[in-house]
């Protein structure tokens, strides 16, 4: 039986479809997750590492961490789950509401993606209002605002708030969508692991595609225990075929 197949018959009625996307759907592309068996956090001190005060307290160090991610990140190409996700906007109306900060999404070719925690490629200012892309390199670590302040990167740190325009938009999309699909993600993290709750609320299907089990899997309409890669680009053939 094929993966996906218990919702064949309702294909016809999904409309708009919202993705809520973690560090697994990119682990196919050689980019870490955070929490699985060889996460980045089992190797280094988040404390020490993303959040505003280690920040504060060691930026050349939170720097150089970050651009060593970067190097990784911007050699990663999208793998097939990416990829899939980007062939469905030919066939309905989707959003990506990604806890990723690799922009992988869009090097894939999908339209309408959104950040929740910030883009490992911009940069912002820690005092004034600047943002802007990141430069390829920079001549001194930390980088310095033309203000004279420190330059951080323009993600969500551990105890920040997400910016509130974009968690209000991820609201509006999860309460109108048909159907919900977590890929890659164990939605421990507040307060994305609530999208569900709106999508629920609106009589959405929920899917959860992640090879291990969640907190949230008891929640689902469907599971499917797989990676992105191998189970979403059978979920596009489906609507080919519809």
């Amino acid at each position: 039986m094929r993966m996906f197949e218990i919702i064949k018959d309702q294909i016809k009625d999904i409309k708009k479809i919202v993705f809520v996307t973690g560090a697994g759907i990119s682990q196919e592309s050689g980019i870490p997750t955070f929490r699985g068996k060889d996460g980045l956090w089992r190797n280094y001190d988040v404390m020490k590492l993303a959040t505003i005060d280690a920040f504060y307290d060691n930026p050349k160090l939170v720097w150089e961490w970050y651009n060593e991610r970067r190097k990784n990140i911007f050699t990663a190409q999208p793998n097939l789950g990416h990829k899939a996700i980007a062939e469905l906007e030919k066939y309905a109306n989707v959003v990506i509401l990604t806890q990723n900060i690799d922009g992988l999404h869009q090097k894939a070719g999908s339209s309408e993606v959104l950040e929740l925690h910030g883009s490992i490629i911009k940069i912002k200012c820690s005092v004034c209002d600047f943002k802007d892309e990141m430069v390829t390199e920079f001549s001194e670590i930390p980088p310095l605002c033309k203000c004279g302040n420190i330059l951080r990167p323009d993600v969500v740190w551990f105890g920040e708030s997400l910016p509130q325009d974009v968690w209000q938009k991820a609201v509006i999309f999860a309460n109108e969508c048909d159907l919900m699909i977590i890929a890659g993600t164990s939605l421990v993290v507040s307060p994305a692991n609530t999208l569900p709750i709106y999508a629920k609320q609106n009589n959405a299907i929920l899917i959860e595609v992640n090879p291990e089990d969640t907190e949230m899997s008891s929640e689902m309409d469907l599971v499917i225990r797989n990676t992105s890669a191998n189970s979403l680009p059978e979920f596009v053939t489906m609507f080919k075929e519809n």
